[in-house]
């Protein structure tokens, strides 16, 4: 049956595609993503705490998947909310502080039972939207061109029919096969793109499903490759490659996309390691030259780069100080020129002034 836009797209084929979906082009980039991935996952394991990277890259990516779906907002609002005790956040970036909960939600989820399902996706959609309803049931959703109003994609209608075919993305996604990982992720992805479960939120979703398979395959380690930055430099290339499956089964060019994807985001996110590394080797060199020997420590230097803002009752929450105690190490810090304060709301914040800039690059 030929494809028709306005119409649901009920007979999309189960995975794995009828195609050859290991061309001798797409194992070549294959292996070059895993790579990539390799030295990625290896960095990581040089840093002796890893939870210093977190944050700072999972609001980047949360803010990265988000801006697709163009749902906007600034590295400045995005840190500063994720620190400080205020109710004047915007809506945009109350979304995007969402999206960094229900990724940590998926991997936390994974740790305790490796599973990716359609109960796990469903979780995470009502995290990023924050409402009750799950697997679309009423019909009328479509994909349209922003400008001209122009349907292009009408996905699968009826809640047995799509639970159906996330039944079989979930045995395809556990299937003990022999295709490599990182082209199943390709095919993954398209898939939960094309059976569009939820009337809002599935790029998020999928996009957080796509890190949540990286480390369920052992490919990663830490959720936190900068996947969304790479589709957002080549939006147009993504869904053009999208409906280029869905119309003309174009597999091996939609894969390839994706595999260039990951290499260049892994290669991407490991510089970024590498610099908020050695910047903290620095920042730590500086204040340990600077400040008194009783303010000084490892941990306070941990503190203030698990992302850019800092506050007092982070460092007493670490237990390194107590509240008056934390305050005058963070004002210590202000002098040496490593923070510099601001008033948010009735907070004092301290940002970490060269982490934000870095981070904003």
């Amino acid at each position: 049956m030929a494809f028709d836009p306005e119409k649901p797209y009920n007979q999309l084929p189960p995975l794995p595609p009828k195609v050859d979906v290991e061309t001798k082009a797409i194992l070549k980039k294959a292996i070059d993503a895993r790579s990539a991935l390799a030295e990625l996952k290896g960095l990581g394991l040089t840093i002796p705490n890893q939870s210093i990277l977190l944050d700072s890259l999972i609001l980047q990516e949360a803010k990265a998947s988000s801006e697709i779906e163009n749902i906007i907002t600034t590295s400045d609002a995005l840190f500063q909310a994720f620190s400080a005790k205020t109710g004047n956040i915007d809506p945009a970036t109350k979304e995007v502080l969402r999206y960094r909960e229900a990724l940590w939600k998926g991997y936390n989820t994974l740790k305790k039972r490796p599973v990716l399902s359609t109960s796990l996706f469903v979780e995470l959609v009502k995290t990023i939207k924050q409402y009750s309803e799950g697997i679309r049931k009423l019909p009328g959703t479509t994909i349209k061109n922003a400008t001209t109003g122009k349907i292009l994609y009408t996905p699968p209608e009826s809640e047995s029919i799509i639970r159906d075919k996330l039944k079989n993305l979930e045995d395809f996604i556990h299937a003990d096969d022999e295709i490599d990982p990182l082209v199943k992720l390709a095919l993954i992805h398209y898939q939960f793109e094309a059976i569009h479960p939820f009337l809002d939120g599935n790029g998020r979703t999928g996009r957080i499903i796509n890190i949540l398979f990286l480390v369920q395959s052992g490919l990663l380690d830490l959720p936190v490759l900068y996947l969304s930055k790479y589709i957002i430099e080549h939006k147009n290339d993504y869904y053009r490659h999208l409906r280029g499956v869905t119309e003309k089964n174009l597999w091996e060019t939609w894969i390839l996309f994706m595999l260039r994807a990951v290499e260049q985001t892994a290669v991407f996110t490991r510089e970024r390691i590498i610099a908020i590394r050695d910047l903290m080797a620095q920042t730590t060199e500086k204040a340990r030259k600077e400040l008194p020997a009783r303010v000084y420590s490892r941990e306070l230097m941990e503190i203030i780069f698990h992302q850019p803002y800092a506050k007092g009752q982070f460092l007493v929450d670490a237990g390194i100080a107590q509240r008056k105690t934390a305050a005058e190490y963070l004002r210590a810090l202000e002098k040496t020129g490593i923070m510099k304060s601001m008033k948010i709301g009735k907070e004092v914040l301290y940002l970490n002034v060269e982490l934000y800039d870095l981070l904003s690059r």
